[in-house]
């Protein structure tokens, strides 16, 4: 008998077959690479104990003047802010509606508001104000004063419905006192296609036909989110731009807003797909806006809008500012912009754009620097130090000063089992602790993220295909450790019911829950309760290999993959680190196409003080799966031998 070391190449190669991706680790799951190696994620732990109603989809951290270290958190239906521990509901308002009435029916939890063109729609989120109850219906004002609620129904222009936690005990048909204040629409929580008379362009389709799936795409609800110094620019896909200022006193109970103690937005386009400010000369820049500010219907997808120099709230060019506009060209609409050092990059569905700052007459240029190359969702894309990686409807691309197409050796896996049709959920982060790049996305099976594909860019040189993994976990957005000392993300879950903001008498909406990454080995949960982090990897289908000897024992002859039978009586694992037990697998094949059958006694406990395992195996293949199941559990492999000797032809 002999022992067989085997060693692997860093990263999941699906690519290939299982027992044609020699060398290489062909499935995982919370698992990264490091130094070549194969090791367990770190665990993550609730950053607050609130979960977040709806889904968050966006994360951008600032300081403001004083060192105060803020992160803006943008969701499906709220603007939040984090603060050394705690959530603050800062979601812009619309205007107050004055003198609305309510009836309640006995029995029942739904109040109708009774208010004159009101323009709310159902889902939006609104709250109640001066309230005053008419008497009978068993409900106090302090019931709805200062209270959210959602809207459930809406029978007429002037009606609409909402419910309460508890049933009233009397029906009154509408009376008393109250104010409205609708919160700023986001938009859906997730990216679906319309039905229905009256969502295509005039002359589409025959009368009383619904448009087609392809014809119509409800994008789902986004923000962008950036700073102008210590002040927060947030822009609705497809909506209007508020400011929110950390240096003012009373910031945590200050709503975002048009206007912020001297930072305006009240002159900003009122339909926006995507804003950002410039790196360096502070130009606030609206892409895919309106041809007439102020006129929604003008809005034009690939139009640009910027303003003057360090004024954000001036967009009118005149020959002492350099405020102005652009159009691009290729594509439909743009799907989103990042800053790059000097150059701000812009994609469309289509095609890839840079611009750059030049100064008067025209303020900046507008250079195309590659097509068929279109991002997948506005926050699928990742800049690293100048150089931008985002995900594709045709792939993954890399753009350093030109644009290049990335191998990737997991490329069918992911695109055979994703909804790219949800490609404005996708989100990437990135992880520079460890040299990652993840993008989050859902797949055929899901309606909310719930896979992951990474690229890990610091491994990755001298590996063909460079070094690529999967899992499962869902996260719908990410920020990585820059003003913080760990990464930031956002899990969602549509089973279940976030606590804040509070909405009363209504469910359904979802929970997200925040969390610091890379802490300890598990997900510590918002009520201080631990869930286990699992993780696997499973390598290739190893085959014995037939080769004449010479008398130093090294090959000399073409080897023989599969052709005798192998003999495994032990194997000896090779941690680098191992805390806690992990679990090793060896399942053996007589043919690539036949199901796996696990050796005896598999699968082996394996802890810090494991010299060896005995087992009794027989085949042509076999593979090597390594995972953990407990609590408290981590590794990180190193090198594996195999005792094996041939045992025949038959």
């Amino acid at each position: 008998m002999a022992l067989v070391e085997f060693k692997f190449k860093p990263g999941i190669d699906k690519q290939q077959t299982e027992a044609g991706a020699e060398n290489r680790w062909v499935d995982s799951d919370n698992v990264r690479f490091r130094y070549g190696l194969p090791e367990k994620v770190g665990g993550w732990a609730s950053l607050v104990t609130d979960t977040i109603v709806g889904v968050a989809r966006k994360q951008h951290a600032f300081v403001d003047n004083d060192g105060n270290r803020y992160v803006a958190l943008g969701t499906d239906k709220f603007l939040l802010i984090y603060f050394e521990g705690q959530l603050y509901d800062v979601t812009p308002l619309k205007a107050t509606l004055t003198s609305a009435t309510i009836a309640t029916t006995n029995g029942s939890p739904t109040c109708t508001i009774t208010k004159t063109a009101h323009g709310v729609a159902v889902g939006d989120i609104v709250q109640l104000d001066s309230v005053t109850l008419p008497g009978g219906t068993g409900f106090n004002n302090a019931d709805f004063e200062d209270k959210n609620f959602q809207v459930i129904s809406v029978p007429t222009t002037g009606t609409f419905t909402i419910n309460q936690a508890s049933n009233a005990s009397g029906t009154v048909s509408t009376g008393g006192s109250l104010s409205i204040k609708p919160y700023e629409p986001v938009g859906p929580r997730e990216q679906t296609y319309g039905y229905g008379w009256g969502m295509d362009p005039y002359g589409n389709g025959n009368w009383g036909e619904a448009a087609a799936a392809s014809d119509v795409t409800l994008e789902p609800g986004l923000w962008s989110l950036s700073n102008f110094g210590e002040v927060l620019v947030a822009t609705i896909l497809n909506g209007k731009t508020f400011t929110w200022n950390s240096g003012i006193s009373q910031r945590l109970t200050t709503r975002a807003s048009t206007t912020t103690s001297n930072f305006e937005t009240g002159s900003n386009p009122t339909k926006t797909r995507v804003s950002l400010i410039s790196p360096t000369t502070r130009h606030l820049i609206h892409l895919g806006t309106e041809t007439i500010i102020g006129t929604p219907d003008s809005q034009d997808d690939m139009f640009i809008r910027f303003s003057d120099q360090e004024d954000i709230n001036t967009y009118v060019p005149t020959a002492i500012n350099t405020a102005g506009t652009q159009r691009l060209q290729d594509g439909t609409k743009i799907i989103g912009a990042i800053k790059a050092k000097e150059v701000i990059l812009i994609w469309t569905d289509n095609a890839l754009y840079t611009m750059k700052f030049i100064g008067s007459p025209f303020t900046f240029a507008v250079e195309q620097v590659g097509t068929n190359c279109g991002l997948i969702g506005q926050n699928a894309v990742i800049e690293i130090d100048g150089a931008a990686f985002w995900l594709s409807p045709k792939g993954f691309f890399l753009y350093d000063g030109t644009v290049k197409s990335i191998p990737c050796t997991v490329e069918d896996f992911v695109f055979d089992n994703f909804d790219t049709t949800k490609g404005q959920q996708v989100t990437a982060g990135l992880n520079n602790l460890f040299t990652e790049i993840t993008w989050y996305y859902p797949s055929s099976s899901s309606d909310y993220n719930d896979k992951y594909v990474v690229f890990n860019f610091g491994e990755s040189p001298g590996v063909p295909g460079g070094v690529w993994y999967t899992g499962t976990e869902a996260r719908t957005s990410w920020m990585d450790a820059t003003t913080y000392p760990n990464p930031y993300a956002t899990k969602y879950d549509a089973t279940a019911n976030g606590t804040f903001p509070v909405i009363v008498g209504q469910s359904g909406l979802g929970q997200t829950t925040y969390f610091e990454h890379e802490v300890g080995t598990d997900q510590v949960n918002p009520n201080g309760t631990t869930t286990t982090v699992t993780s696997s990897i499973e390598s290739y289908d190893i085959d014995l290999q037939s080769r004449q000897k010479d008398a130093q024992g090294k090959s000399t002859g073409p080897k023989v993959a599969g052709e005798i039978f192998l003999a495994v009586r032990r194997f000896v694992p090779d941690f680098k680190t191992l805390q806690g037990n992990s679990k090793i697998s060896l399942d053996v094949k007589r043919y690539p196409q036949q199901t796996s059958t696990v050796s005896t006694h598999s699968p082996f406990t394996v802890n810090s003080s494991t010299t060896k395992k005995d087992t009794r195996a027989r085949g042509r293949f076999v593979s090597l799966k390594i995972e953990n199941v407990n609590s408290s559990e981590s590794w990180r492999f190193g090198t594996f031998r195999l005792d094996i000797q041939p045992d025949g032809r038959r």
